[in-house]
């Protein structure tokens, strides 16, 4: 029988699931119900152990929370990571994101999560990286979300020409879809690009 995980071992998981949003010290100790003392000395940690190993990773403070981020040194090795070309096939959680976006755009990581019914957060990583979408503007309203809308590469990606080339999905298709664990964006869009 596996070994019960430390409490270091889960906030450190806790926080690289989280990814760019990091977490809120509430929500730690929420999740491991436990005092904000013992969690905040148990990240000092953390970051202790992170500085003084050869580790690309730390912990930076966020406004009443923390987020796992990788070191400033390492910058330039991301950079030419993020610009060079992929050519792996994207996963399934990047092609569903893109398939709502290429029907839906312009339109926020909220309302793509209310679609899909996960967070999504990697996978828009994933694609901005990639070069097949982008921010196209911000929503009205509180927090002035980011909307993304797909690019170029998206059309050389995939080979199409327009967006006129995905199959048509009706209004009703888009609603009975929400929350469905087979998500009917992905399973048009698959077709349609294992038809070209």
């Amino acid at each position: 029988m596996p070994a019960k995980p430390t409490m270091k071992a889960i906030i450190e998981g806790l926080l690289y699931v989280a990814g760019d949003e990091g977490l809120l010290l509430a929500q730690l100790e929420q999740i491991l119900e436990t005092n904000q003392s013992t969690i905040r000395q148990i990240i000092e940690e953390l970051k202790v152990s992170y500085e003084s190993e050869d580790s690309g990773i730390t912990i930076v403070d966020r406004p009443e929370g923390y987020q796992l981020v990788t070191k400033p040194c390492l910058a330039n090795y991301i950079k030419k990571y993020v610009q060079t070309p992929v050519s792996a096939s994207l996963s399934q959680a990047a092609l569903e994101t893109i398939a709502i976006i290429a029907y839906r755009m312009p339109i926020s990581r909220i309302e793509i999560e209310d679609i899909r019914g996960v967070k999504s957060e990697k996978a828009l990583q994933t694609l901005v990286s990639r070069g097949l979408i982008k921010e196209v503007g911000r929503a009205e309203g509180t927090g002035r979300a980011i909307l993304y809308g797909v690019t170029n590469q998206f059309f050389t990606y995939f080979g199409l020409q327009s967006l006129e080339d995905l199959p048509p999905i009706s209004q009703q298709d888009f609603e009975e879809s929400e929350g469905e664990e087979s998500d009917l964006f992905y399973d048009q869009f698959k077709r349609t690009m294992m038809d070209l």
